[in-house]
């Protein structure tokens, strides 16, 4: 959404996918529409290491606070276990979330630490995907993310400074947003059934909205 709160993208997902995967997406998107993207304020669904990586490349300033446990700094490209903001826990490509986590300082490497998140056994048993994600017999299923502090220093000593304090308290203009579009446009339920669906149902939403918020620029 732009500083005048018009939507300039969006990408639809089921429900259990994690938001800030699809960053890079939704600013491209943007530029396409013919913004200038300068800035990104979001939650920290969006401060991933590949979208710090991606935004300071692209010289966009990233006012999105850190959150550890959503790095994915080390993973695998098989690995497709995605994190869920809301319910601060990954979930696994068959859509299974982790019923519990903790916190492991390694004792090699100081500046390391891992979080380790664990999943219901009963599931990976029964599950179509567990070939090469759960070992037959095995008594857990867990999975871990290694967290680097040292490639977030420079994040971290932005988010201390005044421009990014001030810039971050714009964010509630994205949730009102979302309030708006859910409660004054009925996007809070389902037209019919299905992703396809739900993406005509977001365009149509998304154009309403955009439209009357035009208007009332122009009107001002």
């Amino acid at each position: 959404m732009s500083e005048e709160r018009i939507i300039t993208a969006a990408v639809i997902t089921t429900g259990e996918k994690g938001d800030g995967q699809y960053l890079k997406s939704l600013i491209e998107k943007s530029k396409l529409s013919g913004m200038k993207v300068e800035e990104i304020l979001g939650d920290t669904a969006y401060s991933g290491k590949e979208n710090i990586e991606y935004t300071k490349k692209g010289k966009i300033k990233l006012i999105s606070k850190l959150n550890p446990t959503i790095s994915q700094g080390i993973r695998k490209k098989e690995d497709e276990f995605d994190f869920n903001k809301d319910a601060g826990m990954y979930i696994c490509p068959a859509g299974h979330i982790a019923k519990k986590k903790y916190n492991r300082v390694s004792t090699k490497f100081k500046n390391n630490a891992t979080t380790v998140y664990f999943f219901d056994v009963e599931k990976c048993k029964r599950c179509q995907l567990k070939e090469g994600c759960y070992a037959d017999g095995a008594k857990t299923k867990s999975y871990s993310v290694i967290i680097k502090a040292d490639l977030y220093k420079e994040q971290m000593t932005f988010e201390k400074t005044e421009f990014f304090k001030t810039r971050y308290k714009e964010r509630y203009k994205i949730e009102a947003k979302n309030s708006e579009i859910k409660h004054s446009y009925g996007y809070d339920v389902s037209l019919s059934s299905g992703l396809i669906s739900m993406e005509i149902q977001g365009a149509l939403t998304i154009f309403t909205t955009n439209m009357k918020r035009i208007i009332n620029l122009m009107g001002k």
